[in-house]
């Protein structure tokens, strides 16, 4: 099935507050009004320590598993801006120790601003190609990951959402939970969509 034909599984605008979020700390997020809307937002540094190196500050969705998926989000920084300034976007999710996620820096290098695995080890990247960075600035922006297992293709788009900016192969982990989150920075999430093919845990 091709990505634009997978159902809507799920959709948040987070006006029931954070009910079907599950973060790594919960006393680094919250949910605030903005705009006359609310949006989810990791305000704080996470105490959380992952047995590998790896994201820190990041919420799963709770009692969903995927196979293939398309999503769909507005996210906006909110950390002063540094080369590593990110956003990231977890999924595959299996548990601390194996999981996928899109790191998008504002520089890249062999650790910021690309698809990376944690199997079982600190994170090892897997993009095969990414842009010279994410250009964040204190505006929102929109994000949308696509994942098919049959070849294992993961295809990412920041803002322009007809060319992707990075893109990686990889069959290890063909179904899981999905995330939102930054590496180690903050910064807030609306409209979040996944379609999908819902599987068994």
């Amino acid at each position: 099935m091709a990505a634009d034909d997978l159902p809507l599984l799920f959709r948040d605008q987070f006006e029931e507050g954070a009910v079907h979020w599950e973060p790594t700390d919960a006393a680094a997020w919250k949910v605030v009004p903005s705009d006359s809307r609310n949006i989810y937002s990791h305000f704080q540094q996470s105490d959380y320590r992952p047995p590998y190196r790896s994201p820190v500050n990041f919420a799963l969705l709770k009692d969903v598993v995927v196979g293939d998926f398309r999503f769909e989000a507005r996210l906006r920084s909110t950390v002063k801006d540094y080369d590593h300034r990110d956003m990231c976007f977890v999924f595959g999710y299996r548990d601390v120790a194996h999981f996928y996620y899109v790191h998008l820096g504002k520089k890249t290098d062999d650790h910021a601003n690309q698809v990376f695995i944690v199997n079982g080890a600190p994170r090892t990247k897997i993009s095969t190609r990414t842009s010279t960075g994410t250009n964040w600035d204190d505006e929102w922006h929109n994000l949308r990951v696509v994942r098919r297992v049959s070849d294992g293709a993961i295809d990412v788009y920041f803002d322009d959402m007809e060319n992707a900016v990075m893109s990686a192969t990889d069959r290890t982990f063909m179904s899981g939970r999905i995330g939102i989150g930054s590496f180690d920075d903050t910064g807030d999430w609306d409209d979040v969509r996944l379609y999908g093919s819902q599987v068994n845990k």
